[in-house]
């Protein structure tokens, strides 16, 4: 087994490496990214003095081959035992490596970031931001000088969907006079959906699906809403208390 004195620099020695590997992925000019390098080439301190001595390691053996002052080179497999112990790393030896390349080292789903290029994001942040792009506002967007008729609305319920009862899946029936927008009808179902949600303690519903029909000479939306206490991810969320903010607003009853 190596001397403990020569562990740290070994250490050091692999994780160097590994930064450069994580540099390596630039595309090549046909698209494709660059063969792995056969060996790396590293400088560490010499046992027992402040002189720097070449260290190469193999990427595809498993090696470290250490030019020694007097010439030799010295040669560790990794896979061995000796290799294991020698390239334990702490968690001491993670936050000194952070600091010194400040690199970012904290958490396994954070990539690592190397000086002067921005942060690489994982393939669940893209996601999410992806989807938080397509998001729409609780309440459509009316068309400009939309106004706002009282007697449009003609009444609303809201009915549980859930066949044990439960009161987290929901339905909201609205009753509107007939060519009413479908976004002010849309909007009005919302709102009786925050009003609902306030009195029954719910700070969020997700919007699931609506539907729309005409009865009686009436226009009929009914709109389906998943109810919860922290914020779902969903394309239209309404949040209760903003929800009924916007609602007074623009004019729209909430009851």
């Amino acid at each position: 087994m190596w001397p403990a004195s020569r562990q740290p620099r070994l250490v050091i020695a692999a994780l160097l490496g590994a930064v450069v590997l994580a540099g390596c992925d630039k595309d090549a000019a046909d698209g494709r990214p660059p063969a792995k390098p056969e060996t790396m080439t590293a400088r560490i301190p010499a046992a027992g003095s402040d002189q720097m001595q070449l260290a190469r390691i193999s990427t595809k053996s498993g090696e470290i081959l250490i030019l020694e002052e007097d010439g030799s080179v010295t040669t560790m497999d990794l896979g061995s035992s000796e290799g294991r112990d020698a390239f334990e790393v702490t968690e001491a030896d993670l936050m000194a490596l952070n600091a010194n390349l400040d690199l970012n080292l904290g958490g396994s789903d954070s990539m690592v970031s190397l000086p002067g290029r921005p942060p690489r994001m994982t393939a669940q942040e893209r996601a999410l931001k992806e989807f938080a792009a397509r998001t729409k506002p609780t309440l459509p967007a009316w068309a400009e000088g939309t106004e706002i008729v009282p007697e449009d609305f003609l009444g609303v319920t809201v009915s549980a969907l859930n066949a044990d009862g439960k009161a987290d899946l929901v339905e909201v029936t609205a009753n509107l006079r007939r060519g009413v927008d479908a976004d002010i009808a849309f909007s009005y179902a919302t709102c009786a959906l925050a009003g609902w949600a306030k009195e029954n303690g719910s700070e969020y519903g997700r919007h699931i699906r609506t539907l729309q029909d005409t009865r009686d000479g009436k226009l009929l939306i009914g709109a389906a809403f998943l109810l919860s206490d922290s914020k779902p991810l969903g394309l239209r969320v309404m949040e209760t208390e903003d929800t009924l903010r916007e609602c007074r607003a623009r004019g729209i009853p909430a009851a």
